[in-house]
């Protein structure tokens, strides 16, 4: 991973992973710098029956809803909502799109993108949150 992407590591409280780790190994040295939820994706095969497909965390009072493919584009909001109908924010992977929007709801919807395999992106990205009390003060997708 890039250099900028150890840095926030290493600011990180928790970190979340929205799948394609490919080895455990990943998740072992994401775990050196703060506790890791990870989902389950569509390459993971050396961690089937290991992650969970979806999972739901709450960090500070606010819902994380997570799964690696949240599906096409169009709908997104609604499937997303219906999926995690109490998340605040749903983190999500698998196009390696960053996106940081709030759907009409409110409901947060953060793909963080890829620090090694930008895809159609412009940039490698991660994505970073901060909550407090059960609020998100701040979200953003950070170029690593």
């Amino acid at each position: 991973m890039p250099d900028a992407a150890y840095a926030e590591l290493r600011l990180a409280d928790v970190i979340l992973h929205a799948g394609d780790v490919l080895v455990p190994e990943l998740l072992d040295e994401l775990a050196t710098f703060a506790p890791v939820h990870a989902v389950l994706g569509n390459n993971d095969h050396e961690l089937v029956h290991v992650l969970p497909e979806t999972d739901v965390v709450v960090i500070d009072g606010v819902r994380v809803g997570m799964i690696h493919d949240s599906g096409p584009r169009a709908g997104r909001a609604g499937r997303m909502r219906r999926r995690f109908p109490d998340a605040d924010i749903v983190v999500f992977g698998h196009s390696h799109e960053p996106q940081c929007e709030l759907d009409v709801d409110g409901q947060l919807l953060l793909n963080p993108g890829s620090p090694i395999e930008r895809r159609r992106a412009r940039t490698h990205t991660i994505a970073v949150f901060d909550v407090h009390d059960g609020r998100i003060e701040r979200a953003a997708i950070v170029d690593v």
